[in-house]
């Protein structure tokens, strides 16, 4: 199994540095395959734009194999040629935006089967914002204010990006919705990896990663590492 990372947001900014830094070596160093995902960013047209910018971030790292792919719509998602790069990168980034658009756009499609495929064999598979939410086995949709479905690669966990601005104030509508759920809050320009030994998630960046567990909230800032009580779905 490989790697996930999920960051709260303001994603290609200096705080985000040493999470997509620390991403790049799991996935295998400066040459290894970065796949960027922009779907989200296509219902208000702005696919192209920030895959653009998430190509000169990651070189800006020292990355050399980086690539957005037109992964916009379920047309796309389920282009053969399209998933069979998905499945072969060593990271795959997904970019913030409309999480709703995302996680119907590749739910059941080929991309999405390719990215898991992915991580079974090694890779590392990220998003921010929206694809962090994306991600997990439910969602707060703020445009029309449910709890949706996720792509449920962490099954139990809702993550609440942009904690530190407005993500916060939906902790307690989740916690009355989703009352068996994990909560995650993650800061802007903030990150976390399940890199650490026996699955423990580090935290980078410049903000904190804050926990809502039954007897109350643990923070972790920059470096600290934890664990979580839920296991990254396999592959099936």
């Amino acid at each position: 199994m490989g790697f996930v990372l999920l960051e709260g947001g303001n994603e290609f900014k200096a705080g985000m540095a040493a999470a997509d830094k620390r991403a790049i070596a799991a996935g295998g160093g400066r040459a290894a395959s970065i796949r960027i995902i922009p779907t989200a960013a296509a219902p208000d047209n702005n696919d192209l734009r920030a895959g653009a910018n998430g190509v000169a971030w990651f070189q800006s790292l020292g990355a050399t194999d980086v690539r957005s792919l037109p992964v916009i719509d379920r047309a796309s998602a389920g282009r053969a040629e399209l998933a069979s790069e998905l499945e072969a990168a060593r990271i795959v980034f997904m970019l913030g935006g409309f999480t709703r658009y995302l996680a119907e756009t590749l739910a059941g499609s080929r991309a999405w089967q390719a990215m898991r495929n992915a991580h079974r064999d090694g890779a590392v598979i990220g998003g921010s914002s929206a694809g962090a939410m994306a991600l997990c086995e439910s969602y707060f949709d703020p445009i029309s204010e449910t709890v949706l479905p996720g792509l449920n690669l962490l099954p139990g966990v809702c993550v609440l990006p942009h904690h530190d601005t407005f993500g916060k104030n939906w902790a307690p509508l989740l916690a009355g919705t989703l009352p068996k759920a994990l909560l995650v809050g993650i800061d802007e320009e903030t990150g976390m990896l399940n890199d650490g030994p026996n699955g423990q998630w580090t935290v980078y960046g410049k903000g904190a990663v804050t926990v809502y567990k039954p007897e109350g909230l643990a923070v972790f800032h920059h470096a600290q590492r934890f664990m979580l009580p839920v296991e990254v779905k396999e592959h099936i």
